[in-house]
């Protein structure tokens, strides 16, 4: 017999995210689920009437049933406020509609929708967070601690994670966070760690090397306010500086003309900086094109604990390694478990160059393609994550 789920997202699935770390595990899923899936599409994808019809085609091919809703970016309250309400009303009719024995919530604020339907209809949820919101909003400065609002978040917080049926992490290194905060809410909770796992017949090495230049590739938002931007411009002006046949790529959404001005104000790297966006399609030949993913986020920091990079995975299944640094999750851990990169000990120029030095030695290990590989199939397998989900799916089902 095959079950109702309802699958609750506040991010699009035509966005590059929602593709890579919604849609491909739900087409695992599918084959043992009816899936109700309800996202905000961003206005620049909703416009495009195209790609609208052929996630729609596509979605139906898999018998899951898409809700897309327009998301709104602001006022800053009121419009998380509004898709709220928008997504309980969507889910309570859903769950009465087809009678869903389970929804899965990705992050708080669907958390918080399910949590209420949960109240309405006794339906189980999942808490899947991705992260530490909270701590990432005040990380970023776009939220105090300790004000009427944050006091909010972390009541809803605590009641998701006592209320839902399983909590599911993106690294351990959160799970452990929340086991000390959260001691009476965590007892005998039932807990997952599913990192953002890549399809790995996507995400290939490639076969051969276009050049003999070096690429320093960043995939991802800089502007975010949680990646360390400063950081990067200083590693870029090391290796520039370094090797002048090097090339550098910032693969963003981000306004192009806000990043060059951070990342190169002074025009140093001229045209050897290449900044703009590309298509969820044309992402595994853009990663062959690189020959290292860099990626600086505010380490340290407790919203840190609960970050699994989306493209890290994608990146070491090219065989690529990653200059990171510290304090991120479980980065650092598999960074040298596997050895498959290089962690920076702080921002200064001569930290910076000591870190380039040490990537030109990894860069000459015949073995480090092999290794980077290894540590995506061991850790970020589409296949396992998906295996992962389903069986999480059954054991709530089951005790039901």
């Amino acid at each position: 017999m095959i079950l109702n789920t309802i699958y609750l997202t506040r991010n699009g699935l035509l966005e590059p995210l929602g593709q890579s770390q919604i849609y491909a595990y739900l087409r695992g899923l599918s084959k043992c689920y009816r899936i109700t899936l309800i996202t905000f599409e961003k206005p620049d994808d909703w416009d495009d009437a195209g790609r609208v019809e052929s996630a729609r085609l596509e979605v139906e091919r898999y018998g899951i049933v898409w809700k897309p809703q327009s998301f709104k970016s602001g006022p800053p309250v009121v419009a998380p406020a509004l898709s709220m309400l928008r997504m309980v009303w969507l889910t309570w009719r859903a769950v009465r509609k087809g009678k869903a024995e389970l929804i899965h919530a990705r992050s708080y604020i669907p958390a918080a929708v399910a949590l209420a339907v949960h109240k309405l209809t006794g339906v189980p949820f999942i808490f899947d967070m991705r992260a530490l919101w909270p701590e990432e909003l005040i990380t970023a400065e776009r939220l105090k601690r300790g004000s009427i609002i944050h006091r909010s978040i972390i009541w809803i917080e605590r009641q998701c994670l006592q209320q839902a049926s399983a909590i599911v992490s993106l690294t351990h290194a959160a799970v452990g966070h929340l086991y000390h905060e959260y001691p009476t809410e965590m007892q005998n909770q039932r807990t997952v760690v599913i990192p953002t796992c890549t399809d790995l017949r996507r995400f290939t090495p490639a076969s051969f090397q276009l050049s003999d230049k070096i690429v320093y590739g960043c995939v991802g938002t800089v502007l975010s306010g949680w990646f360390r931007v400063s950081w990067l411009r200083e590693f870029f002006l090391v290796a520039a500086s370094r090797d002048p046949r090097a090339a550098f790529e910032v693969v963003t959404r981000d306004d192009v003309d806000t990043v060059r001005k951070i990342l190169d104000p002074e025009d140093h790297l001229k045209g050897r900086l290449n900044i703009g966006p590309r298509s969820v399609e044309d992402m595994p030949d853009t990663l062959q094109g690189h020959s290292l993913t860099v990626m600086f986020y505010a380490g340290g920091e407790t919203s840190e604990l609960g970050r699994s990079p989306t493209r890290m995975a994608e990146v070491l299944a090219c065989g690529l390694p990653v200059v990171a640094n510290e304090g991120v999750g479980d980065v650092a851990s598999i960074i040298r478990d596997y050895r498959v990169g290089v962690l920076v000990t702080g921002s200064t120029h001569d930290e910076m160059l000591a870190a380039w030095n040490e990537l030109q030695a990894l860069l000459a290990d015949p073995d480090l393609k092999r290794r980077c590989r290894q540590a995506a199939e061991e850790v970020f397998s589409l296949e396992a994550g998906t295996a992962a989900y389903a069986r999480l799916y059954d054991e709530i089902l089951d005790a039901k």
